[in-house]
């Protein structure tokens, strides 16, 4: 009979391979850490003791008196076991390959074999050193204090904003400027240089940062600007409100969620690399888009573990996604603009302005709202605007939220938005556009639909009764316009729709559609979590579970007819896997019949 510690060998080296495995390759969650590192502690013990009871280490490279079999699993054990007395000297080489393969896969000691035993330790030993270097590699070596990096953010069709940032006093005063560069419209422009402003002093209080509009500019046009700390970078100012810029037929933004750096995890990789960021990057020269709306998790502070919650912390892993040497490939020529979710703050954050909330704000702040849409109202992190023919509402999910347990997800107590975001919400949806604006895109943080079965609460599924509001709001918009919810967050695409009741005041065309993408560069769901359920009025429309690197481009026609008509094109890991077509309903209120052409 074989000896405790035989077994618990086998036991705690398989546990940390597929720990291991499933880490570095599937889920970096933060529970396989501790695991895969207690497992290693407990392998060496178990493989000490099982060389002891083996003769070890006077025993290498000659047989002990008993060597184990494993429960018989593997008789060629015995018979290698015998080789040195004369028993059976004749082992055949299918037996020797048997019992090699069994020693490298298990993680026994071979007491005939120093190189075997050797080599299925470093097995063992690597799979521990890389998750650890996944885990503490990046903020020990990378804290990127030297960052030097400039960014576009939000972008209208007379202004743009920029963030700098300068750590080296060396380089202050920091100049600003900015030129028209020749546009494909073909149109004679001044490529003068023409100062924006220069910044004298910069401090930790902003962590080395600064915030830039330049202002007087034409709508439709190429730029580019310049700092003097050697960082350029190029945009395009949006068309007038309700129109496409005179060269193009439609809008084209860009959107996707969640990334973190390394992963899936590569040992040859640079530690702050993003494989996401390479398919997005191959994309854009054809895409033309006019920005990337990012729906939040663009850090993840709690994965693969939570090293701090002040607000120093919070600001390396801003610091380290720009500093990764994939970020100025989807940044140069795409602006960004931002919502948070619950990674830049804690797991599911229900918790309003509570701690850690203040430190995770800092640098949301610092490098994400003072770049942004200008706020609804006076302090708020939620924003809209109107770019072509197309206006958004981008809603705070995490910060004005009640929390998700323990009442109901049809309590009307419960509330994601809080009543004054809800308020300027449904104004938004409620107001009149101007002329050429064909539709209202709600972007969300979180998915609008309750078909995710998986951790649902933190949703919209735990919030019903204020969703239902919403969703009434959305249905009653005027005719002529289409509302559509972009969301993130679930690792996974799912495209839902949500038709009005049957029997209801509301047309067929009232449909509201979501498409939910992400993640941009992390690991999705082994398992399915998405299911469409009769007498819930969501119908799935499309569900893509699979792949690292998820975005979606959406296209929104120009023109002045009746009806609007945008385009949701899928990118599954580099490649295009879906697209669909979207129309406004007629711009007159009529019956369920005559929306048949309409979807």
């Amino acid at each position: 009979m074989e000896s405790p510690a035989t077994y618990m060998v086998v036991l705690s080296s398989t546990t940390i391979r597929i720990g291991a495995y499933i880490f570095l390759r599937w889920i970096p969650g933060h529970h396989a850490p501790p695991v895969v590192l207690l497992s290693a502690a407990l392998y060496a013990i178990a493989f000490i003791s099982v060389c002891q009871s083996q003769g070890w280490p006077a025993a290498a490279g000659r047989t002990p008196s008993s060597a184990s079999s494993f429960n018989g699993i593997i008789e060629g054990e015995r018979r290698l076991a015998a080789k040195s007395s004369g028993e059976n000297r004749g082992a055949s080489k299918k037996e020797r390959r048997t019992w090699a393969g069994w020693i490298l896969l298990s993680g026994l000691p071979d007491p005939t074999s120093f190189q075997l035993t050797a080599a299925t330790v470093c097995v063992n030993l690597l799979a521990c050193l890389f998750v650890a270097d996944m885990v503490y590699r990046a903020p020990m070596m990378y804290p990127a204090h030297d960052l030097s990096f400039s960014r576009v953010g939000y972008v209208s069709d007379t202004t743009a904003s920029l963030i700098v940032r300068e750590p080296k006093g060396s380089q202050l005063p920091i100049f600003v400027s900015y030129r028209e560069v020749p546009h494909v419209s073909g149109r004679a422009v001044d490529e003068s240089w023409k100062a924006v402003g220069k910044v004298y002093w910069l401090s930790n209080d902003t962590d080395h940062t600064f915030t830039m509009f330049i202002n007087g500019l034409q709508p439709s046009s190429r730029y580019q600007y310049a700092v003097s700390n050697n960082q350029t970078g190029h945009f395009t100012t949006a068309p007038i409100a309700g129109h496409t810029a005179p060269d193009l037929d439609k809008l084209t933004f860009l959107t996707s969620s969640c990334i973190k750096p390394h992963f899936p995890y590569n040992p040859l990789s640079h530690p702050l690399s993003m494989p996401g960021f390479k398919h997005l990057a191959r994309w854009i020269p054809d895409l033309k888009a006019s920005f990337m709306l990012f729906l939040g998790d663009f850090i993840y502070i709690d994965v693969p573990r939570r090293l701090g919650s002040d607000p120093e912390t919070y600001r390396r892993e801003y610091r380290q996604v720009y500093s990764s040497p994939d970020w100025p490939s989807v940044s140069q020529y795409l602006p960004w603009i931002h919502v948070m979710d619950d990674h830049e703050i804690a797991n599911d954050w229900d918790g309003n302005t509570t701690v850690p909330y203040p430190a995770a704000a800092d640098p949301w702040h610092i490098y994400h709202t003072s770049v942004n849409p200008p706020p609804v109202s006076l302090g708020a992190s939620y924003f809209q605007f109107t770019q072509g023919p197309a206006s958004f509402f981008l809603m705070d999910t995490r910060r004005y939220r009640t929390p998700s347990q323990p009442l109901s997800a049809n309590s009307s107590e419960k509330s994601m938005l809080g009543p004054e975001q809800l308020s300027h919400l449904l104004t938004f949806l409620s107001r009149r556009e101007p002329e050429g604006v064909k539709w209202k895109f709600v972007i969300s943080s979180i998915p609008f639909t309750r078909n995710w079965r998986f951790g649902s609460t933190d949703t919209w599924a735990g919030y019903l009764h204020e969703r239902q509001i919403i969703l009434e709001a959305m249905w009653s918009v005027s005719p002529g316009i289409g509302v559509v919810v972009l969301s993130g967050d679930r690792h996974e695409f799912a495209a839902t729709a949500f038709p009005p009741p049957e029997g209801s005041r509301w047309p067929l065309s009232a449909t509201v559609h979501e498409f939910s993408t992400s993640p941009l560069s992390m690991f999705y769901l082994p398992f399915r979590t998405y299911e469409e359920r009769d007498g819930e009025g969501e119908v799935c429309v499309k569900y893509v579970p699979d792949g690292n690197s998820k975005f979606g481009a959406v296209e929104v026609m120009g023109g002045k007819g009746d009806q609007g008509v945008m385009r949701f094109r899928l990118f599954v890991d580099g490649e295009e896997v879906w697209d669909h077509v979207l129309t406004t309903g007629p711009t007159v209120i009529g019956g369920r019949g005559s929306d048949a052409v309409w979807g």
